[in-house]
């Protein structure tokens, strides 16, 4: 009996252990299986170390804390320390923050179809966090690109593979998008902040796909940054269609869900489309066109959606009236909506705390550059790498060198900014600091 269970394990628990390690290394399964391993090990990771908990204080609102503290310490031991957030409007006559016109809807020249739905892209579902990547392909392959997502991750996401083990970059922005149509393909694009249906539909029925950037939860997972690209729309059911990348294409996303997630990231926007047909484009997008006339725009709708939100919807809110500010380089009433809304977020509830938020949207380090705050920045780039399992976010890297260069602690910056071309060899801003400072990347 000892001999058989001996041969038994000699023989049987390797061949198992083999064929179990071939079919685990086996392309479609091993793709799968890592995925949910690096999903597992990720949020076992955020068991240990709450992200939800870390919360970014910027100095000027611990110094109101300590003054607001010190003032009710002899009568009100129990007073509020967070300041009250007022109301932001327009700015009055004679104020230097930029002068915020009301917004008024895209003029509609001519009615639209009721329902318009754009075929000819070709579907593919997303690698590991691949959905900038993924989404952008979709896209272009509408109008004739016969590249995948590994060609826009080559690009994008420089070094990351299918199970991100490697510097698996989380952010791909709009912006870095936008430079790979112009830069590696015949296409052209623009992006785009203050989107409304109205004119998502007008892009469509004119014949342009949008992507779209939104707020996104899916089943267990806590908020997160999502593309979808929208290929059409049907006003008899108030829903768009989109090509999800996570999800399924023909995803179907009704017009009030858009509404409310499209927030999250100031409802930003993204049209490809041929050189020739730019006109057509700039025709449809009206004064969106002009980029200070979309960021003034932009900026009243968000300091109007301040005054009737509540809760994480609010502090979306402050947020994109600070990113708008900074698109019109107004960086000193961009860093008083920032700090705003970081003083809101505390106040939402755990569980509803979008943690991966600086993960994707940077302006605050602009902000806060331009005004001089760059202890604010450095905390600010620990805080969000904190958030993070594995911190591999060049972008927060990048500021924080930014930051200890201008403090004059050189051999610190040299550090931050050589971690951030080496997450992203494309990262141009990083190399040619790097060179101002001495070093060349080659």
């Amino acid at each position: 009996m000892r001999k058989k269970f001996l041969l038994f394990t000699l023989i049987v628990v390797p061949l198992v252990c083999l064929v179990a390690g071939f079919t685990y290394n086996f392309p479609p399964v091993h793709d799968r299986l890592e995925w949910r391993l690096e999903s597992l090990r990720a949020k076992i990771n955020y068991t240990l170390h709450p992200p939800e908990k870390v919360v970014f204080v910027p100095q000027a609102q611990v110094d109101e804390i300590v003054q607001a503290t010190l003032a009710a310490l002899p009568s009100s031991p129990t007073a509020t320390l967070l300041p009250t957030l007022p109301v932001l409007k327009p700015t009055q006559p004679g104020s230097t923050t930029t002068p915020l016109p009301s917004p008024t809807p895209t003029p509609v020249s001519t009615p639209i179809p009721d329902k318009v739905v754009l075929k000819g892209t070709v579907h593919e579902y997303q690698k590991f966090n691949n959905c900038g990547p993924a989404t952008l392909a979709v896209a272009l392959s509408y109008w004739g690109w016969k590249g995948d997502q590994y060609v826009t991750r080559a690009y994008l996401r420089p070094g990351s593979d299918d199970l991100g083990k490697v510097k698996d970059d989380k952010n791909v922005s709009p912006s870095e998008m936008v430079n790979f149509v112009e830069t590696q393909t015949q296409f052209k694009a623009l992006s785009r902040v203050g989107g409304d249906t109205d004119l998502l539909k007008k892009l469509i029925a004119a014949g342009f796909p949008v992507i779209v950037e939104k707020g996104f939860e899916p089943p267990k997972e806590e908020w997160m940054g999502h593309y979808e690209l929208f290929t059409g729309y049907d006003d008899q059911r108030s829903r768009f269609i989109t090509q999800d990348v996570y999800i399924m294409p023909d995803f179907p996303v009704s017009y009030a869900e858009l509404e409310q997630r499209w927030r999250d990231f100031n409802n930003v926007y993204i049209v490809i489309y041929p050189p020739e047909r730019e006109a057509e484009v700039l025709a449809v997008l009206g004064p969106q066109a002009d980029i200070t006339s979309n960021y003034q725009y932009a900026a009243q709708k968000a300091s109007q959606e301040i005054a009737s939100l509540t809760g994480r919807d609010q502090y979306f809110a402050t947020f994109n009236l600070g990113s708008s500010l900074v698109g019109l380089q107004d960086y000193t009433g961009a860093a008083a909506a920032y700090d705003r809304a970081f003083s809101l977020y505390p106040t939402i509830p755990e569980g509803q705390r979008p943690w991966r938020m600086l993960w994707y949207q940077f302006g605050p380090y602009l902000a806060y550059y331009h005004t001089g705050r760059y202890q604010d920045m450095i905390n600010l780039a620990n805080t969000t790498l904190a958030t993070m399992n594995n911190p591999v976010l060049e972008e927060a890297y990048y500021w924080a060198g930014m930051a200890r260069e201008a403090i004059g602690e050189t051999d610190r910056a040299i550090e931050n900014l050589k971690i951030a071309v080496d997450l992203n060899p494309n990262y141009e801003a990083a190399k040619e600091e790097l060179k101002k400072l001495g070093v060349e990347i080659l």
